[in-house]
């Protein structure tokens, strides 16, 4: 799965020197695939709405601490949307108390997916998350990046700032205690990831 970005690096550059349209730009080409990370890490439509908000607030606030390494922005959003999630309260706080401080403007319902099929969707997550609850924290990460997300070892070294050996050794360790607890989670013999999506549908 290829989600590097040519432009990240302008993009990132602009908002470093407070273009927040630039942002607004790189929202719009990865925030779909931070809501699914989102998801999967949540079973919540709504959590996973919110971090992803947290997760795009946080680029903008360190924005001018952080020197873009990558030719994508994505694996860092990743990174920040993994240690929101790991304390989404505290997050989610955060940012309620940031909007806030905002001109308040007219809520508009969201129509574009219906309430049955988020419930839907919220449900068959959870239930793959049932599956990892005897997985240590540094496993779940890497299953819900590279198993249930399908992203590479080293994109998900990159976002979780370990080494791909590391990656490596804690997809073996999660695949090994989920193949007698939850076998449906594992990917296939050919070590070829599943997407969140497929899982899904």
């Amino acid at each position: 799965m290829n989600h590097l970005g040519d432009e990240d690096a302008a993009l990132w550059k602009r908002c470093v020197e407070g273009d927040a349209d630039a942002l607004g730009l790189l929202f719009d080409r990865h925030s779909d695939a931070v809501f699914r990370y989102c998801l999967s890490r949540t079973g919540s439509w709504h959590d996973a709405e919110e971090l992803v908000s947290v997760t795009f607030l946080e680029a903008w606030r360190q924005r001018r601490n952080l020197a873009l390494q990558r030719d994508s922005l994505l694996p860092w959003l990743l990174g920040v949307a993994t240690n929101a999630a790991r304390n989404s309260a505290r997050s989610i706080r955060r940012y309620e108390q940031f909007l806030g401080r905002l001109p308040h403007s007219p809520s508009v319902p969201d129509h574009s997916t219906a309430a049955d099929e988020r419930l839907d969707t919220e449900r068959q997550v959870r239930e793959l998350l049932e599956g990892t609850t005897a997985l240590t924290g540094g496993e779940r990460d890497v299953l819900l990046l590279c198993v249930m997300n399908g992203y590479s070892y080293e994109e998900a070294a990159a976002s979780l700032g370990v080494r791909i050996g590391t990656v490596r050794s804690r997809v073996n360790r999660a695949k090994k205690k989920l193949r007698s607890a939850a076998p449906h989670l594992l990917v296939d013999a050919a070590d070829t990831p599943t997407t969140l999506e497929s899982r899904l549908s």
